[in-house]
């Protein structure tokens, strides 16, 4: 079973003195049905839940957050995308801090960074320093995000891991699930500033929990330097384009943006030319030589940035246009993350059954028509009649294809890369949403002052959707040709091996596809609800060896 740098996850102890661990809480011997199994279940749900809130609790307190600071449309992009940046950029290279350090500590102190982050957003004056605070809080997610599941694939029995992966999967996707309506809650009762500040005393608890009950991980194979050049790179790159949709609206092309823009291309050119060089990348490109995860990651790209643009604007949409309480908007959304939590599993084995070609081409189509009965929804509409309709077919595509998604993504490389595949596969995601957020009010023509006129956000909205409908058919044009159907058939041999380094990577590619077969690897969590990207799975093999 990998980890999220492709390293087998095999755990000990260190060897600092720390007294050992007492029969049956040592590492790779824990169990579900333990005392010490359930501590380790509830110190890694309480930290992948608060990221997971936070990807969606922070969208309904926007309009409040506005009115508050006196801050435009592009500080509301930002409040979601600098958290967004930071998150997708070092999420891989969060992983591979806990091999090397060990992933308790790293966990820890992405849950620590996290809190603290959440207090200065929950205390910011200003919307520079919330902006700012949203960035250090992306950090701490990247810390604590990956590292949640790597405490469980390195702490539990084998035999129980699929168990308490599920169980994490189950009890995350409740967390997402309620999200909106907590968020909800919060603003319209305690104050915007509770979506942040809540965080801390769930800080406090899982840190409690994690330091007396969790032994303490690494993987001895663990070496070489960091690549925290490349993460950097990558993270500026994307920093300086989302500035440049983000500013395009009030400032035209002016020197900043069109220097920011140029720079983010040329700067994500030299990204990939790093990447290609390094030893020990943070991004293998060899990784993109299994055609079929090339393939996927394209779909992925275009569902996710769909799924950012639709949720950042359908909330502001209610509020700003119907006139929606906090709590009434993030109710209101709940049918399509509800959906996925009670259905995500059996969509998961359709795809085994028929293949994920169906369902990777089917769901994006619904997605698209959901969006499109969202141009129903302007002031005046009823919910039971034009905004649940367009949420229930939405939450139809989204159901039908994430599981079986993930489950390709994992089953396109082979069992030793799933766990690197994954976190590549959720960074593309959270890129996407995050390049989406910037540039879709671009491209629909808000202006900065949008979100306070509801007439005028009504326009742009009705532009907007479209548009993310047409991603979400181009998302499904690339499944319908590159995806195959056998991809996730238990059976024959294994994807050919990609290069070994980067040079040959892309002579390579077309070879690796032709030697492709069934692979064997599935995915172990059953639970999907997350909509900000898919969920990390570590992947098992089929034979259930891992």
């Amino acid at each position: 079973m990998s980890d999220f740098s492709g390293r087998q996850a095999t755990g000990r102890t260190p060897s600092d003195g720390t007294p050992p661990p007492p029969v049956g809480s040592a590492p790779g011997t824990i169990r579900l049905s333990q005392g010490p199994g359930r501590w380790v279940l509830l110190t890694t749900v309480l930290g992948s839940g608060m990221a997971l809130l936070d990807g969606t609790v922070v969208n309904v307190a926007l309009p409040r957050i506005g009115a508050d600071l006196d801050a435009d449309l592009a500080v509301l992009q930002w409040t979601v995308n600098a958290y967004t940046l930071t998150l997708a950029s070092l999420i891989l290279l969060g992983g591979a801090l806990g091999d090397r350090f060990g992933r308790r500590r790293v966990f820890v102190i992405g849950v620590v960074w996290f809190a603290l982050a959440s207090l200065a957003c929950g205390m910011a004056p200003n919307a520079p320093v919330l902006i700012a605070a949203r960035a250090l809080q992306g950090i701490g997610g990247a810390l604590l995000t990956p590292g949640s599941l790597a405490l469980i694939q390195a702490t539990f029995h084998p035999a129980e891991r699929a168990r308490a992966v599920g169980a994490w999967s189950g009890l995350g996707g409740v967390a997402a699930a309620v999200g909106p309506f907590l968020g909800g809650w919060l603003v319209d009762g305690p104050g915007w500033r509770w979506v942040f500040l809540i965080n801390v005393p769930l800080a406090a608890v899982c840190v409690t929990v994690a330091v007396r009950h969790v032994p303490e991980t690494r993987d001895p194979r663990a070496h070489g330097r960091f690549d925290v050049a490349g993460a950097a790179l990558g993270a500026v790159s994307l920093g300086a384009a989302t500035y440049a949709l983000i500013e395009a609206p009030e400032q035209g092309a002016s020197p900043a943006v069109v220097i920011a823009g140029v720079g983010g291309v040329l700067l994500g050119a030299a990204f990939v030319h790093l990447e290609r060089r390094r030893r020990n990348p943070m991004l293998p490109p060899r990784i993109f030589a299994y055609r079929q995860f090339t393939a996927v990651n394209a779909v992925t790209f275009c569902v996710y940035a769909a799924f950012g643009g639709f949720f950042f604007l359908s909330v502001l949409q209610l509020q700003v246009v119907l006139g929606y309480s906090a709590l009434a908007a993030g109710t209101a959304l709940l049918p399509t993350t509800g959906m996925m939590l009670l259905l995500s599993a059996r969509s998961g084995e359709l795809g085994q059954r028929i293949g994920p070609r169906i369902p990777l081409t089917v769901g994006p189509l619904l997605c698209g028509a959901g969006l499109l009965l969202m141009l129903r929804v302007d002031a005046g509409a009823s919910y039971w009649a034009d905004v649940l309709p367009a949420l229930l077919v939405m939450g139809s595509g989204m159901v039908l294809l994430v599981a079986p998604l993930t489950a390709t993504v994992l089953a396109s490389v082979e069992v030793e890369h799933a766990g690197l595949a994954s976190g590549v596969n959720n960074a593309v995601a959270r890129a996407a949403g995050l390049l989406a957020v910037a540039a879709l009010p671009l491209l629909a023509g808000m202006g900065p002052e949008a979100y306070r006129e509801p007439a005028e956000f009504a326009d742009t909205f009705r532009r907007a959707m479209p548009m993310c409908a047409g991603i979400l058919l181009l998302g499904a044009l690339i499944a319908v040709l590159t995806v195959r159907s056998d991809v996730l058939a238990p059976s024959g041999p294994a994807p050919a091996k990609a290069p070994g380094g980067a040079e040959g990577a892309a002579g390579a590619e077309e070879a690796a596809g032709e030697a492709e077969a069934p692979p064997r690897c599935r995915a172990e969590c059953r639970t999907y609800c997350a909509v900000t990207a898919p969920p990390l799975d570590p992947g098992t093999s089929v034979s259930g060896r891992s």
